[in-house]
C-alpha cells in the first residue's frame, strides 16, 4: 500500500520523464499547508533559473500582516513573481510540472497567473 506521498510522487515521475524528453526548462511546483513554492529549472535539470515562494520577506509584506501563503491569493502573487523572474533569466517557455499535485486551487492560481504575466507552457 502506497502512501499519499508516495502516489503523488509516482504521477510526478512519468511527467518528469517526459519534460526531460522536450528538454525545455520546467516550471515545478510544490504546496504545503503554509506555503507555495514555485522554480524554473533548465532543460538539462542540473540549475535553477528561477525561484518564488511564498516564505519570501518580500512576499510576505505583499500578502499582509497574516503573510497567509497557504491560499490562491497567494500563489497567484507567486505565479506572477516567478514569470517576471524567469523572464529576467532569459526563459520564455516552460513546461509545467505539477508534482503529481492536481491542477485545482491553488496549483491552478499559480499555474494562470504565471501565463498572464507571460509565460508560455
Amino acid at each position: 500500500m502506497l502512501t499519499k506521498k508516495e502516489q503523488r510522487l509516482r504521477r510526478a515521475r512519468q511527467t518528469r520523464i517526459r519534460i526531460a524528453q522536450q528538454g525545455v526548462a520546467r516550471l515545478t511546483v510544490n504546496r504545503t499547508n503554509l506555503h507555495i513554492y514555485a522554480s524554473v529549472i533548465s532543460g538539462c535539470g542540473t540549475k535553477v533559473l528561477a525561484s518564488a515562494s511564498t516564505a519570501e520577506a518580500e512576499v510576505r509584506t505583499v500578502l499582509g500582516a497574516t503573510g497567509k501563503g497557504g491560499n490562491a491569493a497567494a500563489a497567484a502573487v507567486i505565479g506572477k513573481r516567478i514569470a517576471e523572474k524567469a523572464k529576467a533569466a532569459g526563459v520564455e517557455k516552460v513546461a509545467f510540472d505539477r508534482a503529481g499535485f492536481a491542477y485545482h486551487g491553488r496549483v491552478k492560481a499559480l499555474a494562470e497567473a504565471a501565463r498572464e504575466a507571460g509565460l508560455q507552457f
